[in-house]
């Protein structure tokens, strides 16, 4: 009896931490679904973050810190791809400009001038991350000594992420004005197709992460 007892005892404790780690895990994804609601594209911004639920809980200035670390890592990924279309396409040869009169020389400019962009808009949003990251320390370390110093000081950090985030944005929207400018013959190419969804989809990642930080209450 005082065996069973026992048995009992142990099972209860073991599924104890379970229990606990399913009630967060429910908790941090049913505040993830409220947050995307918020934004534009909630069901990109819920199946992209949902990953990191662990690392946020119910966090808004992590959740942010996690939603400007996809959009960098998406926008790293683009501007590689866009750096791989101009490789294999070849730069713009001369030989392929002469070909298209001119047109494969402009399509290569695009290319060149949106991997740039692109690249710095991935800078931009590691930026605003490492910012996030730093509100997050500082807002933990005066929770309990909370000052008018240390609420301008979150206050610009916060001013921060959402330049960098808003200008990235910006950035990815040069990108599609550089096909744009290049023609109607650019824009209808595979190249400019391709780039024209790519910008659309970490476009969906910026805009996303720039309205949980939007919601970060101060």
């Amino acid at each position: 009896m005082a065996a069973a007892s026992a048995t009992k005892a142990a099972a209860a404790e073991a599924a104890a931490p379970c229990s606990t780690t399913t009630t967060e895990s429910t908790s941090s994804s049913s505040f993830l679904r409220a947050r995307c609601a918020t934004t534009r594209y909630p069901d990109v911004c819920y199946d992209s973050l949902l990953p990191y639920a662990s690392t946020f809980q119910t966090s808004h200035v992590k959740l942010a810190v996690a939603a400007a670390d996809v959009a960098a890592a998406h926008l790293r990924a683009f501007s590689a791809r866009v750096k791989d279309m101009l490789l294999h396409r070849g730069g713009g040869s001369e030989e392929a400009a002469a070909s298209s009169g001119g047109g494969a020389a402009r399509v290569d400019a695009a290319l060149h001038d949106c991997a740039s962009t692109i690249s710095a808009a991935a800078n931009l949003a590691k930026r605003s991350s490492a910012e996030l990251t730093r509100l997050d320390a500082d807002t933990a370390a005066s929770t309990e000594t909370s000052t008018s110093g240390g609420s301008r000081q979150a206050r610009w950090q916060l001013s921060n992420a959402k330049t960098w985030l808003s200008a990235a944005m910006t950035n990815e929207g040069t990108c599609s004005d550089g096909f744009e400018d290049a023609g109607a013959a650019a824009t209808a190419s595979p190249a400019g197709k391709e780039v024209a969804a790519g910008v659309a989809s970490v476009t969906q990642h910026t805009s996303n992460a720039l309205a949980l930080v939007n919601g970060i209450p101060l």
